[in-house]
């Protein structure tokens, strides 16, 4: 009786473990099809987001035809000079760029924002190319970021001093000769000549007094002469003109330049007869390189997303580019 009450006893354990383990399983069996459903569902969700993002930003063909023909009216009035077109089609001046055969030590200065930058640059003509460079960064103290037109350029000019002073035996500039410099200089503009423009704004927190409506280029080089710095500001450029520039060194073929960051613009190469704004004497080489601004441009035929909508009401300045470039020019 006792054997056959212990065979019973195990008999029923192991048919409860049996049970449990059977409950078990279903349990989990039953977790991981809620756990997929709701993996299916996440999916499912995320999928319709991408959809209605795809939907929102999309860009078929003829709308990406309908944009450029809407960009290319209004760069050809900005060529005529009509005050009210989205695209300013600045005239840089330059109407040369490199072709890669210059030689000799040429330096340049950046100045856009809380940094500039100095740099100085051996070339070595089309064989050598860029023989040697250096840079140095400089940070602007706040102070000068809203104190005097002259203490902010014989800061600048103190440091370009400095980087000068370590001027090492790599470099060499030919004898009588005036070292050279480009001016970057990414704040709105009036440029009159290659080297000569005059502030029209200030801009990234520079609030300097004295600058406004002054040649930026002039103010440049009397802190260079307080200094006893023998250096000439020979162009005045913006940051695409530039990029352009150093294409054009690399390749001959370069014809245009996109600035794609904080903002966006574009420079090209135009030819000086289709420019009707453009006054005086044609341009020995018949070209003109154009600043098109085209950070400013709108059209019906280019539609905001909630997204562009969105950051524009977030951003520091909404709606700044558009109302910035009607004010200035």
């Amino acid at each position: 009786m006792g054997k056959a009450a212990a065979v019973g006893t195990a008999v029923v354990v192991c048919a409860a473990v049996g049970v449990a383990v059977g409950v078990a399983r279903r349990r989990r069996r039953r977790e991981a099809e809620l756990q997929g459903s709701a993996e299916a569902d996440r999916k499912r969700r995320a999928a319709a987001v991408i959809e209605e993002v795809e939907r929102s930003l999309s860009t078929p063909t003829a709308l990406l035809r309908s944009i450029a023909d809407a960009m290319v009216s209004e760069m050809e009035r900005g060529l005529r000079g009509d005050i009210h077109s989205q695209l300013k089609m600045l005239i840089s001046y330059v109407d040369n760029l490199p072709t890669g055969d210059e030689h000799g030590l040429y330096y340049a200065l950046d100045l856009g924002g809380t940094n500039f930058r100095v740099l100085r640059v051996q070339l070595g003509g089309r064989e050598k190319r860029v023989v040697k460079q250096q840079y140095e960064e400089v940070s602007i103290p706040p102070h000068l970021m809203v104190g005097s037109s002259m203490e902010l350029f014989d800061f600048i000019a103190a440091a370009l001093a400095k980087f000068v002073d370590t001027e090492g035996e790599d470099f060499h500039l030919p004898e009588g000769r005036q070292r050279e410099l480009g001016f970057t200089f990414s704040f709105p503009v009036n440029q009159t000549s290659i080297s000569s423009g005059t502030l029209i704004k200030w801009t990234k927190g520079f609030s300097v007094n004295g600058t406004v409506g002054a040649d930026v280029v002039s103010e440049l080089s009397k802190a260079m002469e307080r200094q006893g710095l023998d250096m000439k500001v020979t162009a005045l450029v913006n940051d695409t003109v530039g990029t352009l520039a150093g294409g054009r060194y690399m390749d001959n073929d370069v014809v245009a330049a996109v600035i794609l960051g904080t903002g966006t613009n574009a420079a090209y190469v135009e030819h000086a007869n289709a420019i009707p704004k453009w006054t005086g004497l044609l341009p020995k080489s018949g070209n003109m390189v154009i600043n098109t601004e085209w950070g400013s441009f709108k059209s019906d035929k280019l539609p905001l997303s909630e997204y562009d909508k969105a950051m524009d009401f977030e951003s520091l300045n909404p709606g700044e580019q558009e109302r910035l470039c009607e004010e200035f020019y």
